[in-house]
């Protein structure tokens, strides 16, 4: 008897970190390393690195949603008004990541993108000025875990004082936000090198 079963097309070659979860391969495929100029966006993903910290990127992933409801879409503007009583209600919150210093460290980043903002300085502008908006490109092979123009880069972000952007926390967010393209060799989104 002739066996029946569908073959299934070869999935692509991934970076190794995407692993086998469909939610992280479509995370890999469609987003990350992508340049993002979207100022918003860049703030919002800078806030997720940061409730990343001492957990694993899939675990912010399946909260995305929950956290873009509880934080109004991350608009900077609605984020910044949030006060103890929104504090308390994220608290309570079982979809996101409950952690009093990181929904403070929000709301007090919302603030920082909103002086910039009314000072001119536009986000997307500062973010990609560390590389005069050009993607960096990694080389293939190794991925670091942080980098000097991370180390610079949070100093910058720290001395204007946002939280939870370590060094490590911005390499992954410049890779996230694609300002470097780390995809390594034999991955299909990653250039050739």
């Amino acid at each position: 008897m002739a066996d029946h079963a569908q073959t299934q097309a070869p999935q692509p070659q991934r970076c190794a970190w995407a692993g086998t979860d469909a939610l992280m391969q479509a995370y890999h495929d469609d987003e990350w390393g992508v340049p993002e100029r979207d100022p918003r966006a860049l703030w919002e993903c800078l806030m997720l690195e940061g409730f990343q910290a001492g957990l694993s990127w899939i675990t912010v992933l399946r909260k995305r949603e929950a956290f873009r409801e509880a934080f109004h879409g991350f608009d900077p503007k609605r984020v910044a008004n949030m006060g103890e009583k929104d504090v308390a209600r994220l608290l309570d919150n079982p979809g996101i990541i409950r952690s009093r210093a990181k929904i403070e460290a929000t709301i007090q980043g919302a603030k920082i993108f909103n002086e910039m903002t009314a000072k001119g300085e536009d986000f997307s502008d500062f973010c990609w000025s560390f590389t005069q908006g050009k993607v960096l490109r990694g080389n293939g092979s190794t991925v670091p875990a942080s980098t000097a123009l991370s180390e610079t880069i949070s100093k910058e972000l720290k001395r204007r004082g946002f939280k939870f952007v370590g060094p490590t926390i911005v390499y992954a967010w410049m890779q996230a936000v694609g300002i470097v393209d780390d995809h390594v060799a034999g991955c299909f989104k990653g250039q050739s090198r």
